[in-house]
């Protein structure tokens, strides 16, 4: 049971990204400290030289550029997993959803960009535009979190879809606008390796170790060609595809640990653990390996690394009136804010309200301004397009942006929360509808709902009504319903049969009643009376006569109909169409129309049952066991 708008994967990559900022922040400082301590010994460190070596093959850089074109691979990896993600499962799997992200995003990057031009152009310093575009994810979330800590996930998720397209256009940038000159042979070698990766993928093949090998030698063959190989982690992640968990994985990976529940051993609590983690989607079992490490480990290293500089009078002087600086602080500050509102708007209004953000236009401002802090993408950028003292400005140019933005989010935010509470409310959520993430949309043709049809907060149980859990959980949900009017209560089938034996049969019966319009009077006394759910009280309840004890009677004459086709085994789940008595087959659960009417409260429920609703015929009658029998 549960009411949710986003996917759990994207919560759990928020928090993450959300963790890790903060020690982002303090390796940036400690940078800076050290540079202004020692250094010489900063740079002695980062200039410091290493060499792997593989016979004849080798690949040689300082320890900063194995960290920004080594490590910072599984960064990108991980951002191209959580951009395959949103396409897959996320905010961006409704393709007329993605004109809104993609038009922002790209308003985002070309708006900063023409002021960095503007700004330096006659300049050969101009050639550095690439520096002023990209949206550092992690830290904009972070500063996110603390500026606006009270306002809905649905802003961060807006946000992480803005910055997918971001960055992925960054990305593009690096490949193509600030690579050496490209040698043709090791760039054809690569892409012949990642056909193979495709392939293997296409085919089902799992094997993590045949990857890490093919995207090892895929790197190799991308920086010998002259091009950045962090490419090819985004490459990497945007082929890994994600989906929900399938059913049979699931029960499958609920097998294995019922086995070890009833015998601990440690073989069956690896069988178990491996069981679970094949549940998952490829996609998601890398996130929760890497991205924990790219988050805390790698991109804080990327920050010591390349946040150091010498900070004095006369550099900041020369500093805050060099293009650079100001092409890059006027960039984010400014172009961000004006790029992502002013397409966002321009779209909305070009498609009359048809196409309109996810969230109110407070938060488009604020989800605009704390996109211009930008550091990793950023200082990577500046690092391939200056060097000396105008790579100095450019780092200072992008840490006094990160600061001037979120100093700025912060002054959108709360003047936000100065606003009345019903203009608050709408200036933060809009009144765009949020995609439902449950396994299956809410379908009043065929689920059984309590409630308002169009509330706002929807409650879906897949429940069984042999389960203790789902009995205790009746009242309360029964006081949350009657407290408060707008919310939807959906009740879905999950009979767990290798567990509670009569919990088939009961959602049988229940449907059989469903049949005749009784499904909630049905529902509650079984609820009710879960400790007897045996054929003979399903008769009781329906207050008809055991037919075992009538078969030398004509059944015809009793008024039943054509034997409805059993269920078979929990995972078989069906829905009732309003013009059929049948059940078919259906996933992903037993559902018919059950709205409730004044003739089906609680109160009446005793009453609606002696109404001949629903008979049983014995094992004995049919071969195939118990059976409901629907009623004229």
């Amino acid at each position: 049971m549960w009411a949710r708008s986003l996917q759990t994967p994207l919560r759990r990559f928020l928090r993450t990204e959300t963790g890790s900022a903060a020690v982002l922040v303090v390796m940036a400082l400690a940078a800076l400290i050290w540079a202004n301590a020692g250094a010489s010994s900063y740079e002695a460190v980062w200039h410091t030289g290493l060499l792997i070596r593989l016979g004849s093959a080798e690949v040689s850089m300082d320890l900063r550029g194995w960290v920004n074109s080594g490590l910072m691979t599984f960064f990108f990896f991980i951002f191209g997993l959580e951009a395959r993600r949103e396409f897959d499962m996320g905010e961006l799997r409704e393709r007329q959803r993605l004109a809104l992200p993609v038009v922002a995003g790209l308003g985002g990057l070309l708006v900063p960009v023409a002021i960095y031009l503007a700004l330096n152009a006659g300049r050969p310093t101009a050639h550095g535009w690439g520096a002023a575009m990209s949206t550092d994810t992690a830290l904009a979330l972070g500063m996110l979190a603390l500026t606006g800590p009270r306002f809905p996930d649905r802003v961060r998720a807006f946000l992480l879809s803005v910055a997918v397209v971001d960055d992925l256009v960054s990305l593009v940038v690096i490949g193509a606008a600030y690579s050496r000159a490209v040698t043709a042979v090791p760039l054809g070698v690569a892409a012949g390796i990642f056909a193979v990766i495709l392939a293997l993928s296409r085919a089902g093949i799992r094997y993590g170790a045949l990857y890490a090998l093919l995207g090892t030698a895929a790197w190799v063959a991308v920086f010998r060609s002259g091009i950045d190989p962090v490419v090819v982690g985004l490459a990497m992640g945007l082929a890994t595809y994600a989906r929900p968990a399938a059913r049979t994985d699931l029960e499958r990976a609920s097998d294995l640990f019922r086995r070890f529940r009833e015998q601990p051993t440690s073989e069956l609590a690896r069988s178990a653990s491996a069981g679970l983690a094949s549940a998952l989607s490829p996609n998601e079992r890398l996130q929760q390996l890497y991205h924990p490490w790219t988050s805390y480990v790698i991109v804080p290293l990327f920050a010591l690394a390349n946040a150091g500089i010498m900070i004095s009078g006369s550099f900041l002087a020369r500093a805050y009136i060099s293009p650079i600086t100001l092409g890059i602080m006027v960039g984010y500050i400014v172009g961000k804010p004006v790029g992502i509102v002013g397409a966002s708007w321009l779209l909305s209004r070009l498609s009359r309200g048809k196409i309109r953000p996810p969230v109110g236009w407070a938060a488009v401002t604020g989800v605009g301004t704390v996109a211009g802090v930008g550091f990793a993408v950023s200082i990577l950028i500046a690092t391939l397009a200056f060097s000396g003292i105008q790579l100095q400005e450019a780092k200072l140019g992008v840490l006094s942006a990160a600061l001037g933005a979120s100093l700025l989010t912060w002054l959108v935010f709360r003047a936000t929360d100065l606003l009345p509470r019903r203009l608050r409310i709408r200036a933060l959520l809009g009144n765009a509808q949020a995609i439902i993430d449950l396994g299956a949309p809410v379908d009043p043709g065929r689920d059984h709902i309590r409630g308002p049809a169009r509330a706002p907060v929807t409650i879906v149980e897949y429940g069984d009504f042999q389960c203790p859990y789902c009995g205790q959980a009746e009242p309360v949900l029964r006081n949350l319903l009657a407290g408060h009017g707008e919310v939807r209560y959906v009740w879905r089938h999950l009979p767990l049969s290798d567990v509670h034996p009569r919990a088939q049969l009961a959602a049988e019966a229940a449907e059989a009643a469903a049949d005749q319009g009784a499904f909630w009077p049905m529902h509650d006394l079984l609820l009710s009376q879960q400790d007897a759910l045996a054929p003979s009280d399903l008769i009781r309840y329906a207050g008809l006569p055991d037919p075992s004890r009538r078969r030398g009677q004509d059944r015809r004459g009793c008024g039943l109909r054509r034997p409805q086709r059993r269920l078979r085994g929990p995972d078989l789940f069906r829905q009732r169409p309003a013009a059929s008595r049948r059940l078919r087959h259906q996933r992903p659960h037993l559902g018919g129309a059950g709205r409730q009417g004044p003739r089906d409260r609680p109160e009446t429920a005793s009453a609606r049952y002696r109404g001949r609703v629903l008979t049983l015929a014995r094992a004995g009658a049919a071969p195939a066991g118990d059976r409901i029998r629907a009623l004229s």
